[in-house]
């Protein structure tokens, strides 16, 4: 019944999934207002820097790219195959958490949609950001490593507790409470991660610690999925066999996803971190002993002018 009450018709069938496209208004409307907005802003700031100064060409890709995942996944058959089979819906949410998310961070929204605003409000509304000690400590919180870390953790396992993801499946509205916060959250993940840094070595370091993390407990969320010895979703019981699979099958799938597919792209992250994080060491210590060696010249050189002149 709650299959029926959010798609308003039967379950869908696999002859008829590549038919089943999206065409929800509380979807398009809003993804038509980001593009406006967007690109709005975005001619703003290329009138005032030049094209592609402020916003560049990699941004505005960048904002593309997040553009095309969030049709793919609210659009495309796969919203619909969403409904009928978990391990869809998993790969929603990771579409969202691992691809949406991050390329949205790097298209830098907030820039454009400050210049999308009326310039005396854009103005007004950067000298109240400036000058409110309220607004520069809740900053200061979000911009935290060990805050986004947490609040994107507790969405990513609250959201998929049995009360919860069924509540979600259940009421339309829920449902998309859960897909704003899953990418609100992971947007200020990656903020945080991909943000520029002055002293590398530190924040390479961090996000050693960062992504490791967060590699041991999606696996552990995931490794619950697939090896648990009952289905946790009732809402699939009667639909996954319509598609060859038991729902505990289902469920094994979709925990499959999250431990390997998406532990992968974190570990390789962690990898090449680690590795940048050991070059920017090498780097500041080679800076270091440089110095020591200009100040020691430097020193013998003193001493042989007191010397000389003595």
């Amino acid at each position: 019944m709650a299959l029926y009450a959010r798609h308003h018709g039967p379950p869908l069938a696999p002859d008829d999934v590549w038919n089943a496209w999206s065409f929800e208004p509380s979807v398009l409307i809003p993804l038509a207002l980001l593009v406006l907005v967007y690109f709005w802003g975005m001619r703003n700031v290329w009138r005032r820097a030049g094209r592609e100064h402020g916003i560049q060409r990699r941004q505005y890709l960048s904002f593309a790219a997040a553009l095309v995942s969030l049709l793919i996944a609210f659009v495309s058959p796969l919203d619909a195959l969403s409904d009928a089979l978990f391990t869809a819906h998993m790969v929603q949410h990771l579409i969202l958490i691992m691809v949406a998310a991050p390329l949205l961070v790097m298209s830098n929204v907030p820039l454009a949609f400050l210049w999308a605003l009326p310039r005396t409000q854009a103005q007004g509304l950067g000298f109240r950001w400036n000058q409110s000690s309220v607004l520069a400590r809740i900053w200061q919180t979000l911009d935290n490593p060990v805050f986004a870390w947490f609040v994107f953790t507790i969405t990513l396992w609250l959201w998929h507790a049995p009360k919860f993801f069924q509540a979600a499946l259940e009421n339309e509205g829920i449902h998309i409470l859960e897909h704003v916060t899953f990418l609100l959250t992971s947007m200020l993940f990656w903020w945080v991660l991909l943000k520029p840094s002055a002293q590398k070595y530190r924040q390479y370091g961090m996000a050693v610690a960062y992504l490791f993390t967060t590699v041991l407990q999606s696996a552990v969320l995931g490794a619950l999925m697939t090896f648990t010895e009952r289905p946790w979703y009732a809402y699939y019981a009667d639909l996954s066999p319509a598609w060859g699979l038991t729902p505990l099958q289902d469920q094994q799938f979709a925990g499959l996803m999250m431990w390997m597919p998406g532990g992968a792209v974190f570990t390789l992250l962690t990898i090449l971190y680690f590795a940048a994080w050991l070059r920017a060491l090498e780097r500041r210590s080679a800076r270091s002993q440089k110095r020591n060696a200009t100040s020691a010249r430097k020193e013998l050189q003193k001493k042989a002018r007191f010397n000389g002149s003595a």
